[in-house]
């Protein structure tokens, strides 16, 4: 606030300093960075960037004024590695954030804005990760492990841990080794976020290793999951 107020009117927080005030980001230790109108100097600790922000990319939180959280996106996909923008992203997800600008209304009245093409390629990425279902996924890992000449698991195995049965998606009891194959119709929510972790650290406590497997690591990263899983399996 104290950035935001040292900018003056139609001052708001912007790009890194806003996905952090939004939760998307982690703390940093970078200046604020405010966008205004006009440019505005005198402010040394201050990352100031200048550009007019129509009313619908701007919010309120906590008090302060912030780009929205499409707007703030765009603004930091520029400057951030993919992986990380996909981070950043899943945690806005996660945290259940909404705007009434969609992010592909937002790339459209910016079609060349720096990062557009990183971010676009990963919502086209989201969208087809949507309809990837649980028995999709199933077949993809059996057939790596398959072809990889790795021992099949169990599917669906119930675990009984602490006095309660979880549900494992794939286990290999011997090996102690549980393999959960994430897919967005199932992982998707905030509560099966939490409830997800919460079942990994009880897993955990019990002496039972549990790796998390995603479709798109099983499109673009097989050989590691192969090797991963061949280390472990033999242990």
């Amino acid at each position: 606030m104290a950035a935001v107020l040292a900018c003056g009117r139609d001052a708001v927080l912007s790009h890194g300093s806003a996905g952090e005030l939004w939760g998307m980001l982690p703390r940093g230790h970078g200046w604020p960075e405010v966008t205004r109108p006009s440019s505005c100097s005198g402010h040394p600790g201050i990352a100031v960037h200048r550009g007019s922000l129509p009313s619908d990319e701007i919010d309120v939180v906590r008090g302060i004024p912030v780009t929205s959280v499409s707007r703030t996106i765009l603004d930091f996909a520029a400057g951030l590695a993919k992986r990380r923008l996909e981070r950043a992203l899943n945690e806005a997800e996660v945290l259940g954030l909404t705007d009434t600008l969609s992010l592909p209304d937002l790339l459209e009245r910016y079609p060349r804005r720096r990062g557009s093409a990183v971010l676009r390629a990963l919502l086209r990425d989201e969208t087809a990760m949507r309809g990837v279902t649980r028995s999709r996924l199933e077949r993809r890992f059996t057939a790596l492990l398959d072809g990889a000449d790795l021992p099949r698991p169990r599917l669906n195995a119930d675990v009984a841990v602490h006095g309660r049965f979880i549900e494992a998606d794939c286990l290999w009891s011997e090996q102690r080794v549980i393999v959960e194959l994430d897919g967005r119709q199932a992982h998707g929510t905030r509560r099966a976020f939490e409830k997800d972790r919460e079942r990994d650290r009880i897993l955990l406590t019990e002496g039972w290793r549990v790796v998390r497997i995603t479709w798109r690591q099983l499109r673009d990263e097989a050989p590691a999951i192969v090797a991963d899983l061949r280390e472990m399996l033999q242990e």
